[in-house]
C-alpha cells in the first residue's frame, strides 16, 4: 500500500480575515445595488444614507471596541449602556465649559470612572459580571439624571437636556466628492451605486470619525502583535496559566476594563459632538450599548469582524432615517437575494438545515415584502434593534468566545 507524502498537505486553505471581509464587502454592495435597481429605490446606495450610516455607526463601533478590549481579557461587559451614558452627559458638560476637545475628554473620562468601577467589582470583589453591568447600566442612568439636573437645568431650563454645546467641525475630500457626486448623479447600475456610498464616507467626516476608524487597526495591533496584547488574552483564555507564567492577571483585567470604559464614553460622546446629532437628551444613547456588544459578537470577538457589524448596525440605522418604511422595505427585499447567495453556499458545502433555515427566512422576508407597500411608522425606529436580534441568532454559530470569559478569578487559586 502506497504510503501519503508527508510533504503534501490535506489541509484546506483559508483566506485571510481581511480578505473574507473585503469579499463580503462586495457581496454586499451587489446585493444593495441590485435591490436598489429592482425595487426602484436608489436611496439605498445613495451618499445620504452612506453619511448617516457613518455618523450612527461611530457609537457602535466605539462601543464594539470597548467590549473587545474587556472581553478579550475574560470580563464579561454589558455595562457599556451605562458607560456610554456616563459618556454624553461627561461630552456635553466639558464641550460648554471647554470645547469640543474638552468634551472628548471629559466623555472619555466618565466612561473610564464606570469602566473602572466595573473592573473593582468583577475584578477585586468577584460580582457576577452579569450583575455588575446591570448596575453600572442603571448607575449611569441614574448618575447622568441626577447631574443634568443639578448642572444643566439652571442653564438650559430643562433636565432632560444640555444648552447647546460645540460641536466637531466636519472635512470633505473636495475634489473626490465632487467626481463620486457627479457619477451617482448619472444613476448607472453599480457604479453609480458604489460612488454614492463611497461619496458618503468621504464628505463632512469629522476628527472623531477618523480617531474612531483608526482604532481598530490600532486595536488589532495592540493586542494580537505586541506583548502586552499576548498577555491581555491570556488572561481571557486562562488566567490560572498566565499567573504561572508571571502575568499580572488583576492589573491587565483593570487596565483593558478601563480602556473598555473610555472608548465607550467617547462612543456617548459620539452621540453629542458630531454635526448633525443632538446635545445631550435624556435616553439619547438608546440601547446603543447593547447594539455594540451585538456588534463585537458578529464580528467573532476580532476588530476587522466588528467594524463589519458597526457598519451593517449603522447603515439599518441610518437608512430608516433617511428613506423611512419604504426603504426598510426594500432593505427586506435586498436581505432576501442575500439569503439565496448563502443557501447557494450551504448547499455546495452540503449544509441541509443550514440551507433550509436560509430558504425559510427568505421567503418570511419576501413574504413581508410582497404583502406591504410600506411598514408600519412605528416599527421602522427599532430597524437596528431587529437586526441586532437576526445577526445574533446566526452569529451565534460560529463563535470563537474566550474560554474564561466571565469567570471569577482569585489569585493562586486554580479554576
Amino acid at each position: 500500500m502506497e504510503k501519503p507524502d508527508p510533504t503534501v498537505t490535506t489541509s484546506k486553505r483559508r483566506l485571510p480575515g481581511w480578505a473574507r471581509g473585503a469579499l463580503w464587502a462586495v457581496v454586499a454592495i451587489g446585493v444593495l445595488s441590485t435591490a436598489s435597481y429592482l425595487t426602484d429605490m436608489p436611496i439605498l446606495t445613495s451618499s445620504d444614507t452612506s453619511q448617516t450610516a457613518l455618523r450612527l455607526g461611530l457609537p457602535i463601533l466605539l462601543a464594539a471596541i470597548g467590549g473587545l478590549w474587556a472581553e478579550r481579557a475574560g470580563v464579561m461587559n454589558i455595562g457599556l449602556e451605562g458607560m456610554m451614558i456616563l459618556g454624553t452627559w461627561g461630552s456635553a458638560w466639558g464641550a460648554y465649559y471647554g470645547g469640543v476637545w474638552v468634551g472628548l475628554a471629559a466623555g472619555i473620562l466618565f466612561g473610564l470612572l464606570g469602566g473602572l468601577l466595573h473592573a473593582v467589582a468583577v475584578v477585586t470583589f468577584n460580582v457576577n459580571h452579569i450583575v455588575s453591568g446591570v448596575a453600572i447600566n442603571l448607575l449611569g442612568l441614574g448618575v447622568a439624571q441626577y447631574l443634568a439636573t443639578l448642572v444643566f437645568e439652571p442653564i438650559s431650563g430643562n433636565p432632560r437636556e444640555s444648552p447647546p454645546v460645540a460641536k466637531f467641525d466636519t472635512y470633505s475630500a473636495t475634489f473626490l466628492s465632487d467626481w463620486l457626486g457627479a457619477l451617482e448623479d448619472e444613476q448607472r447600475v453599480v457604479l453609480s451605486d458604489v460612488a454614492g456610498l463611497l461619496r458618503g464616507l468621504v464628505t463632512h467626516v469629522s476628527p472623531l470619525a477618523m480617531i474612531a476608524l483608526l482604532l481598530v487597526p490600532a486595536s488589532y495591533f495592540i493586542l494580537w502583535r505586541t506583548r502586552f496584547g499576548l498577555r491581555l488574552r491570556s488572561c481571557g483564555e486562562s488566567p490560572v496559566a498566565a499567573e504561572s507564567l508571571g502575568v499580572n492577571v488583576y492589573l491587565h483585567k483593570y487596565i483593558a476594563v478601563a480602556a473598555s470604559g473610555g472608548f465607550a464614553g467617547m462612543g456617548g460622546a459620539s452621540l453629542v459632538l458630531l454635526e448633525g446629532g443632538a446635545d445631550y437628551l435624556e435616553n439619547q444613547v438608546n440601547g446603543r450599548g447593547y447594539i455594540g456588544l451585538a456588534a463585537m459578537i458578529f464580528g467573532n470577538y476580532r476588530p476587522s469582524g466588528l467594524l463589519g457589524g458597526a457598519a451593517l448596525f449603522g447603515y439599518a440605522d441610518g437608512l430608516q432615517l433617511s428613506g423611512g418604511g419604504a426603504a426598510v422595505l426594500a432593505l427586506c427585499y435586498g436581505a432576501v437575494l442575500l439569503l439565496a447567495i448563502i443557501v447557494v453556499l450551504q448547499l455546495i458545502r452540503r449544509h441541509w438545515w443550514a440551507a433550509a433555515g436560509g430558504v425559510a427566512g427568505a421567503a418570511v422576508l419576501y413574504w413581508i415584502y410582497w404583502t406591504n407597500d410600506e411598514l408600519p411608522s412605528d416599527l421602522i425606529p427599532y430597524t437596528p434593534h431587529f437586526v441586532t436580534i437576526i445577526v445574533l441568532a446566526v452569529a451565534a454559530q460560529r463563535l470563537r468566545v474566550p474560554k474564561a470569559i466571565g469567570q471569577q478569578y482569585r489569585r493562586g487559586e486554580d479554576t
